[in-house]
């Protein structure tokens, strides 16, 4: 039923997107935005009909700058679609996002900011902050590591989000290198990485789309179209990490 509530959500995603010009398809190849392990605590919640907590915690692009209001960031349209896939379940998105923070700054309030809130699910937004200040990457990853470690004491999903593709990150020099690490990190350690990167790269690279229609003026934050498409599809990636059986989780690793 949940397998299929997802695959719904999709279709309707889909259908909408063919009413846009094709500049503003929220479109994204399968392998991108597929989650390679399973959820399994969000699994069992699902199952049992139990409130499910998720807790978001990154930076600017957490806390929504760029979005044209507070109901627009990532976060709470995640809220919004994955309530329409489960809709009585009791579902709870709380952001933690912090503009400006790095992976050690958002590390020091996670007892207060994550680990108070019980979560089920975390969602880890790093690297961007960074990358803009040229710092060098065994500090990031070792604050990455850390907090890893101390999550996956905790008991949560996790899911880490990495840097996104716009003009004053690609920029960076050290902008693939981060990307790079962060997905060594999270292949290493066996945790869920959505490829925010990569799918925004595959929009402007692939389907052409200008920066202008995914990117806000200030050319580093996204706009209300691409927290929009995120929460889409990761909407359906957690839904579908959720309901996969745990003999099929090691698949194809995402390509980036």
């Amino acid at each position: 039923m949940a397998a299929a509530a997802a695959t719904a959500a999709l279709v309707s995603a889909h259908a909408e997107n063919a009413t846009l010009p094709a500049a503003a398809s929220c479109n994204a190849p399968a392998d991108l935005v597929r989650l390679v392990n399973p959820l399994k605590r969000v699994a069992q919640r699902i199952a049992a009909g139990q409130p499910l907590t998720i807790v978001a915690i990154g930076s600017s692009s957490t806390a929504g700058a760029g979005a044209s209001s507070p109901a627009m960031n990532y976060p709470s349209r995640l809220a919004v679609e994955l309530q329409a896939m489960y809709p009585n379940l009791s579902i709870t998105v709380l952001n933690r996002g912090v503009n400006g923070e790095e992976s050690h700054d958002m590390l020091a309030r996670f007892d207060r900011d994550v680990f108070a809130q019980n979560p089920d699910l975390v969602l880890w937004q790093v690297g961007s902050n960074s990358v803009l200040r040229d710092r060098p990457l065994h500090e990031a990853n070792a604050s990455l590591r850390e907090g890893l470690k101390r999550l996956r004491n905790a008991g949560p999903d996790v899911v880490l989000i990495n840097p996104q593709y716009a003009p004053k990150v690609i920029t960076k020099h050290d902008v693939d290198g981060m990307v790079d690490q962060i997905h060594l990190t999270a292949k290493e350690t066996n945790v869920d990485l959505f490829e925010r990167f990569a799918v925004m790269r595959y929009w402007r690279l692939t389907e052409d789309i200008p920066f202008s229609t995914f990117i806000s003026p200030d050319e580093l934050h996204m706009n209300d179209w691409s927290y929009g498409c995120l929460a889409k599809w990761l909407a359906a990636a957690i839904a579908e990490a959720a309901t996969r059986p745990v003999a099929t989780a090691a698949g194809p690793t995402a390509a980036r």
